[in-house]
């Protein structure tokens, strides 16, 4: 099992955000992306989901490029973006079951609603998400990994950006679970991650585009 990035270049504009970039990784490997504010960074993770082409190179999930399987490699992925994707006209529930609707699994209310007690929103699961906090509308998202156990790869922007103690040490806890589990994670951060072998594999996009 291995994702894999083979020569991956992205412009922008006259721009070279970076090029000629490879990697791979295996199961329980993280890869943190680091680089300043436009250095690709997001660029980076949507090529590796498959919502943004690359210029050039391909990436590959098990030996297939992505392009050619994507209804294969879509079961195999949990992605979070950096805008957490909470729609306001629906509850954190209906958010969280719509999402794993789309992501082709079906998820019953009673499991939707534990999932969001975990992450501490039991008391707001009914709310419309329009009158959530940022932290709590990132806590909403965060809960799809949760009923996400399945999917070896997690593809993660900024996840622990306006989360609390609490539920920066449970997303920490549920990463280390993933990996210790044989999943593989793809992520950023600004702040130094807190889980077991978190910084084992660094990618400086900085470096890359100075190369």
């Amino acid at each position: 099992m291995a994702l894999q990035a083979s020569g991956l270049t992205a412009v922008r504009g006259e721009r070279t955000l970076f090029s000629d970039l490879s990697f791979e990784l295996s199961a329980g490997e993280a890869l943190w992306v680091c680089g300043s504010n436009g250095s690709g960074k997001t660029t980076l993770l949507r090529m590796l989901c498959g919502l943004a082409l690359p210029d050039q190179g391909q990436v590959s999930w098990r030996g297939s490029d992505i392009r050619h399987s994507r209804d294969t490699f879509s079961q195999a992925l949990a992605y979070i973006g950096h805008d957490c994707a909470v729609k306001d006209g629906l509850s954190a529930c209906e958010n969280l079951m719509a999402a794993s609707s789309l992501a082709g699994s079906a998820l019953a209310l009673a499991d939707a609603q534990a999932a969001l007690a975990q992450v501490g929103l039991g008391p707001q699961s009914t709310l419309p998400a329009q009158v959530l906090s940022q932290g709590q509308r990132k806590r909403a998202a965060l809960a799809r990994l949760l009923v996400a156990p399945a999917r070896p790869v997690w593809v993660l922007d900024e996840p622990f950006s306006a989360l609390d103690g609490p539920a920066t040490s449970l997303l920490n806890a549920t990463i280390a679970h993933h990996l210790s589990a044989g999943g593989i994670l793809v992520y950023t951060t600004h702040q130094e991650p807190g889980f077991a072998g978190a910084a084992a594999r660094r990618l400086e996009l900085d470096a890359v585009a100075a190369c």
